[in-house]
Parts: structure tokens; C-alpha cells; sequence
């Protein structure tokens, strides 16, 4: 999965034995951070007119620039991307869309990457385009701050575009799986990378949805595991994320995969541990069998 604009993979680190786990300058200036308001967010960016002024000085500056015959979302990129607009950028709205609902205002915590929410606009979206935020939310923006949208404020620490083809195509394909059974594989990733960004209300800021979204871009095991059982005839029947019984100082948290076989109806899980105290998650327990213990 390590392409360029997409997050890196990180390896296996060594196996545990299983235990179950208990039931900057901007228009927007962000307050001090809660350690518990870390974002890791799967959506797309898009940019706002804050005011009509903006809009309107938009129009104004970009009308001298030849966009005939382009699209309105071209003629937007080409006047973002031109370095006397600049200006405009910056006083842009930069929202975050989760499900094509707007989540979240999006603020460079350096102004200098400024440059990824520009990147991240594309003239001509696909459905499977994604931007990965990671950041720390603050307080809710005033209506006034951006067109009426009153959205918790991201301030945004690193930005990944890329799409889902891409992402699931650059997944090493297993040493037991043969080239010829590809494509197999590549339709188990993706169904399961499908299913992961439609559970219900991931808005990538509980704990629980952190984890599952680092795994879903960081740790290509989850879909080797899925392709596996489907070659045994098993049906992937849900995900579920628990705070681990190893959590004390740090936060760790168990996700547990479930898979049931189509025929015998007999059921397995396998679970991998993520470290979610700071605001990058990482891998603490490679996926191992989950075992049920009274």
C-alpha cells in the first residue's frame, strides 16, 4: 500500500498471546488541545466560501485568468494551484466531508501545508477518492466563520490523498497466494476496506474508530486474513473495537474480526491490538485467534 500520497504500511510486530478484551494562523484560530480529541478521519476535502465578499473577490480574480471551456471544480484547481491566488486559498473555508456529510472545518497546523488541502481538491472526483486527516479537534466554529456551517474545528498535523483502487491494488498480494488468484484477493480487500468506511457514525474520533481506520490504511494483515478465510468458505460477519484489559497508562484497543463458515455455521475471530493514547495509533499485537476466556 506504500504509494506515493498514501500512508505507509508497518510491518508485523511480534505475537502476543490473545486476551479478551473487557466488555496556526487561519481565519480560525484553534484553541488549546485535549488529548482526547484526536482525529484520524477517512473522507474528502472540500473548500468553502466563507462570506459573499470571498466569493465574489474569487470571482473577480480568477475571471482574468482565460477558464473558458473549463468546469467550474477545473477552473477552481487552476486558480488555487496559481501562486498569485494564494491569498485566496488561505482565506478559503477547508471543510472535511465523511459520507458527504460535512464533519469537520480543516485547519494546516503549519501554514506552509497549505499545500495538501490544495493537492487534496481534485478538478475531477471520483467516488473513491479519500483524504485521510490526522489532527486534533478543538471547539466548534462559529456560524459565522464559515458560509453558517457551525462544524468542530480540525487542526490538521499530516494529509494523505489517494483512492480506493490505488490503495487496495498496492496491498502485497501474500507469498500463498498465486498470481493467477489476484483479483480474488484484491475483491476480498476491497470489500472489506468498503466495509469498514461505512460503519455507522465513523467520524475517526472515538478511540474505537481510530484504530479501525489506521488498520484499514496501515496493516495490509486485515485483508490477507479476510482473503484467507474466504478461500475456506468463510463469511466475514462484523468488526468489533473494545478497549483492551491491557490498557492502564496508555490506551490500547482490541479489534476483533469475525468470520463464519457458510456451510457449518461454526464461527472464528482473530483480533489485532492498536495503541490509540496518542495522536498517530500504532500496532501493538500482530493479529492473532481470539479466544473466548470467563
Amino acid at each position: 500500500m506504500a504509494t506515493e500520497g498514501t500512508p505507509d504500511q508497518l510491518s508485523d510486530p511480534p505475537a502476543a498471546e490473545p486476551v479478551e478484551p473487557a466488555a496556526t494562523t487561519s481565519p480560525i484560530a484553534p484553541s488549546p488541545p485535549a488529548a482526547s480529541n484526536f482525529v484520524y478521519a477517512l473522507g474528502q476535502i472540500e473548500p468553502v466560501f466563507p462570506s459573499l465578499a470571498i466569493e465574489k473577490e474569487f470571482a473577480q480574480a480568477t475571471g482574468l485568468s482565460g477558464q473558458a471551456g473549463m468546469t467550474d471544480r477545473q477552473a477552481m484547481k487552476q486558480a488555487l494551484t496559481e501562486r498569485e491566488n494564494r491569498y485566496l486559498a488561505r482565506n478559503l473555508c477547508w471543510t472535511f466531508l465523511i459520507e458527504k456529510l460535512e464533519t469537520y472545518i480543516v485547519v494546516p497546523r503549519d501554514p506552509m501545508d497549505l499545500e495538501l488541502l490544495i493537492d487534496a481538491y481534485r478538478a475531477e472526483p471520483r467516488a473513491d477518492d479519500l483524504d485521510l486527516v490526522i489532527g486534533t479537534r478543538t471547539h466548534i466554529a462559529s456560524p459565522e466563520t464559515c458560509n453558517g456551517l457551525a462544524l468542530p474545528v480540525v487542526v490538521v498535523d499530516q494529509l494523505y490523498s489517494f483512492d480506493r483502487e490505488t490503495l487496495v491494488n498496492e496491498i502485497p498480494r501474500p507469498d500463498n497466494v498465486a498470481e493467477a488468484d489476484d483479483a480474488s484477493f484484491r475483491s476480498a480487500a476491497g470489500t472489506l476496506f468498503d466495509d469498514v468506511l461505512q460503519i455507522a457514525d465513523n467520524a475517526g474520533a472515538t478511540d474505537e474508530h481510530r484504530a479501525l481506520n489506521y488498520l484499514a490504511v496501515r496493516y495490509p494483515r486485515i485483508y490477507e486474513k479476510t482473503s484467507e478465510q474466504f478461500q475456506r468458505n468463510f463469511a466475514f460477519t462484523g468488526v468489533e473495537v473494545r478497549s483492551s484489559r491491557l490498557s492502564g497508562v496508555r490506551e490500547i484497543m482490541d479489534v476483533v474480526f469475525s468470520y463464519q463458515h457458510r456451510e457449518t455455521d461454526m464461527s472464528e475471530r482473530w483480533f489485532v491490538r492498536v495503541d490509540v493514547t496518542e495522536a498517530y495509533p500504532f500496532l501493538t499485537t500482530a493479529m492473532n485467534p481470539f479466544y473466548d476466556r470467563p
